[in-house]
């Protein structure tokens, strides 16, 4: 097996366009095409990290946080990134970061915070535009659902719960072929009105290669006429945040304890109390005062995140409680996502999940 086989299962769960525009996903170190011999799943990669990928004889690290997150200009070994790199080019490893797609995906770290709180009713908190497209052909009567299959097979026509999900217009098209054409309806030289089918699908944006692939794959005209355009629609599959609620309404200490108690807290940092029952709560993993406005705004009880700064925290005005738990902390279970897609694709394959406590925030 190849370690491009390992990015891809991660790269079909959340595919790189998911990503922010500031972030650094995908491989960062060593050469894709390379056999794997084990992969180490961590939250962050660190020399020890690299360490531990050595002793366990892993030639994959696969990590939440980009360790090349801005640019580097050179390898002196003067920072922990540069030593973490040249420790892993010398050791043969190479480094794959799976960061803000896997921040962005419906199931990935902000669904396994709810899996952790026991919290029902998911939703994104704010989707995400830019992330579909729509696809316009037309079809000869007669071959309209070849043509439609095929596309749904590829992806396309998901629309929320639903999938097979398609707009069709019967029309009249024209065409003359050349003399090098080979047309399948008509005769070459001549123009030719023919009864079609236009058809319209909405798919995801990475998916664009596969479904052309397969439209030209079914299509029986020679040339196929078609139209992609970019959609300015909201995604409510992926984007920041998520929102989710309790079976039943919790007193805001208990909810405190048990915020401690889930991501091991020596304490968590939040508002006053607003003598309020905890229901609904907003959460995202990672670094999220830029979604506290948004949490308010979903008329949710109380919002979790972290690296929430001092001043920010008077954003809450008294409509929400807000819980700065640390940045590790909530995002400590994100490496068991990787752990799972990459055993249940490959069972008898050599997966661990790091031992080392990457955090570099220390409590007395």
């Amino acid at each position: 097996m190849k370690i491009k086989d390992v990015i891809q299962v991660l790269e079909n769960f959340a595919p790189l366009n998911f990503q922010e525009s500031y972030d650094n996903c995908g491989l960062l170190v060593g050469d894709k095409n390379e056999d794997v011999s084990g992969v180490l799943l961590s939250l962050d990669c660190t020399e020890a990290v690299i360490e531990e990928a050595i002793a366990l004889k892993c030639n994959l690290v696969v990590s939440h946080h980009p360790v090349i997150f801005g640019g580097l200009k050179k390898l002196t070994g003067s920072n922990y990134t540069e030593r973490t790199v040249m420790k892993a080019l010398k050791n043969n490893i190479s480094i794959y970061a799976a960061h803000t797609n896997f921040d962005n995906i419906q199931n990935g770290v902000n669904f396994k915070i709810a899996q952790k709180l026991g919290l029902l009713n998911l939703k994104v908190l704010t989707p995400k535009k830019n992330i579909l497209k729509k696809l316009v052909t037309y079809v000869p009567a007669g071959h309209e659902d070849a043509v439609r299959n095929a596309l749904f097979e590829a992806g396309a026509g998901n629309i929320g719960n639903y999938d097979s999900c398609s707009f069709n217009i019967n029309g009249t098209g024209t065409f003359r072929g050349n003399e090098n054409s080979n047309p399948f309806i008509g005769e070459k030289g001549k123009v030719n009105i023919e009864n079609e089918q236009r058809i319209e699908v909405v798919f995801e944006a990475q998916q664009e290669t596969e479904i052309l692939k397969n439209l030209l794959k079914s299509h029986p005209y020679e040339e196929v006429a078609f139209d992609v355009y970019p959609l300015d629609n909201t995604y409510h599959k992926i984007g920041s945040g998520m929102t989710g609620e309790f079976e039943k309404p919790m007193d805001e200490k208990e909810f405190l304890t048990l915020i401690k108690k889930v991501f091991g807290c020596t304490f968590v940092k939040h508002t006053a109390l607003r003598s309020k029952p905890v229901k609904k709560v907003a959460f995202c993993g990672g670094s999220g005062s830029f979604l506290i406005k948004n949490a308010i705004r979903s008329n949710s009880d109380a919002y979790i995140s972290s690296d929430i700064k001092y001043h920010e925290f008077f954003d809450a005005e008294s409509e929400i409680l807000i819980v700065d738990t640390g940045h590790f902390e909530n995002e400590q279970f994100t490496p068991e996502i990787f752990y799972e897609l990459i055993k249940n694709k490959f069972t008898t394959f050599a997966t661990y999940l790091s031992k080392v406590n990457t955090n570099p925030v220390n409590y007395f």
